[in-house]
């Protein structure tokens, strides 16, 4: 095991958070700037509590962090922190509108998860678990993410992962994977840090009449569909064109000419 995890298993007695874990967030955040004060914060899998600690520290009074697992998690000793929790499965549609209605009025900030699958011991079989549970963590943070929002999640390096990472580099303008200081030595475990989320108002096969507005550098013409930029090859500016969307990236997209 190496003195790595006595050394944070003994700080996190120290300094009061539930569990070694509690660093692992705390290198992300230091990392990569996730939280921030006055932050809606989604905590996903969040018993026994140590990333909800970290969360409602950085997310302060301002801030609001919901806490949602099985488990019943102990409250916080801090009941100025803005913290609730949501007993469910964040995979029911119940439990999506109970962390909707809890992060009211101006929708989540940020979702975080550190689940894990309970381990068998079988490789193949604990990371493709872990898989389907970064998937559900991620489709609960499609649904109530603002735009702009973050993302952080667990999942065991493997077969999948690449796949998965795609799947979350669609949805957001910045992904990086990283490994904290605080994780074991012999865990396999990464963190995807997925930040800036753009809920783009197209999707890939929609036809629609677009105007295009400029050229883009490549000779493209530019057409914008609610704030979001469309690339359309072979428009010209001035042009209102029927198209169909053949891409769909955070920050823009493709189309082609329909007409």
């Amino acid at each position: 095991m190496g003195n790595g995890k006595d050394h944070y298993y003994n700080k996190s007695k120290q300094e009061g958070y539930r569990t070694r874990a509690a660093y692992k967030l705390q290198q992300i955040d230091d990392e990569f700037d996730v939280l921030f004060g006055g932050a809606t914060v989604v905590d996903l899998g969040a018993a026994p509590g140590g990333w909800l600690q970290v969360a409602a520290e950085e997310a302060g009074a301002r801030g609001k962090v919901v806490g949602v697992d099985f488990q019943r998690i102990d409250p916080l000793d801090d009941p100025d922190a803005g913290v609730e929790t949501i007993k469910g499965d964040m995979t029911e549609t119940d439990t999506r509108e109970d962390i909707k209605r809890a992060a009211a009025p101006g929708g989540v900030d940020v979702v975080i998860s550190d689940m894990a699958p309970n381990m068998t011991g079988e490789y193949n079989l604990d990371h493709a678990r872990s898989v389907h549970l970064a998937r559900m963590a991620l489709e609960t943070a499609k649904e109530v993410l603002r735009d702009g929002g973050h993302f952080v999640v667990k999942v065991f390096d493997g077969q999948d992962f690449e796949d998965y990472l795609a799947d979350v580099e669609e949805e957001f303008a910045f992904t990086r994977t990283y490994t904290p200081d605080a994780s074991r030595d012999s865990s396999s475990e990464l963190y995807v840090v997925a930040k800036n989320r753009v809920n783009a108002p197209v999707e890939e096969g929609d036809t629609l009449e677009v105007e295009v507005v400029n050229e883009g550098d490549e000779g493209d013409g530019v057409a914008k569909v609610e704030g979001y930029t469309l690339f359309v090859a072979d428009a010209d500016e001035g042009e209102t064109v029927e198209v169909e969307v053949t891409d769909v990236k955070p920050n823009f997209g493709f189309a082609e000419r329909r007409d």
